[in-house]
């Protein structure tokens, strides 16, 4: 059954939405991560996403454990997450189309959980495993990025609202 729904998928041209579904992750990943950067000023913890990231996956955690300032770990912290962003965008139309949702209020929050669970059991376990993450105060931070997760999902679906309404008046799915 999901080899038919997925061959109905692809035939009936999803993948033909691929700049809508940039635009769309691109916006709500760059929401997503002013939200953590606005918690980070607000409470003054280390929130910062990308510096997060970019700082593990180049393994430049300072001797002291804090995040690097290296222009690679910003650079692969920011195409880490926008990948993913777009990713999870790409996500959001493939459950559309299979008809798992919609872009609607309600999947906003649905969504925005689901995959901020996600989310958060990945970052988890690579926190948890990494040979040497910042110190960062994990609780409160995986907490965030549920939150992050459900402003991502407002910016994708607003933004899908946006696209098929103002730019493409057709209607969406």
């Amino acid at each position: 059954m999901f080899v038919t729904s997925l061959q109905i998928i692809l035939s009936d041209g999803w993948l033909e939405n691929t700049p809508a579904v940039l635009t769309e992750g691109i916006v709500g990943t760059a929401l997503m991560t002013l939200f953590m950067y606005g918690l980070t000023y607000l409470t003054r913890r280390t929130m910062k996403v990308i510096r997060i990231l970019g700082t593990m996956l180049t393994s430049s955690t300072t001797p002291t454990g804090r995040l690097s300032d290296r222009p690679l770990a910003l650079v692969v912290g920011t195409l880490a997450h926008f990948s993913v962003g777009i990713l999870f965008s790409y996500f959001f139309h493939l459950l559309w189309a299979m008809g798992i949702g919609q872009p609607d209020s309600i999947h906003i929050l649905l969504f925005g959980l689901g995959f901020g669970l996600f989310g958060i059991v990945v970052w988890y376990l690579y926190y948890r495993f990494h040979p040497n993450p910042p110190k960062l105060y994990l609780r409160s931070y995986l907490f965030c990025l549920l939150l992050a997760h459900i402003v991502y999902a407002s910016g994708v679906i607003l933004t899908h609202h946006w696209i098929h309404i103002v730019i493409l008046p057709v209607q969406p799915y």
